[in-house]
């Protein structure tokens, strides 16, 4: 993991694979609406790596924040190819967990621990 100063002096985390340093995910251009929130764009990236955005990232994120109140067991979405995967968990206090999986070729897994 690595943390930069951007533009601004926000921060950015940039985390790499260990095995291969062309795959990773970055954190950047962070900004808040109000002292409740935090938002990031993402960068994935990884050769090789296909998106087919058939399924909505959005709307599962936006299902999750409806439920603000919580819900049983875990909530998934992936790509079309299953290169990008998240789930989420309603943990005690209020608070999500959530995970992410980046997966570039089918033969290799890669995921942060």
């Amino acid at each position: 993991m690595t943390p930069d100063l951007g533009t601004g002096d926000e921060a950015i985390v940039t985390i790499c694979c260990r095995d291969n340093a062309s795959v990773g995910v970055t954190f950047c251009d962070r900004f808040s609406f109000d002292a409740d929130s935090v938002h990031s764009a993402v960068e994935l990236r990884a050769p090789g790596l296909t998106w087919i955005w058939d399924s909505d990232l959005a709307t599962f994120l936006e299902e999750l924040a409806a439920d603000y109140r919580g819900w049983d067991g875990e909530r998934n979405w992936q790509t079309n190819d299953h290169d990008l995967t998240a789930s989420a968990t309603f943990r005690s206090g209020g608070y999500v967990g959530p995970t992410w999986a980046l997966r570039p070729w089918p033969q290799a897994a890669w995921a942060p621990r």
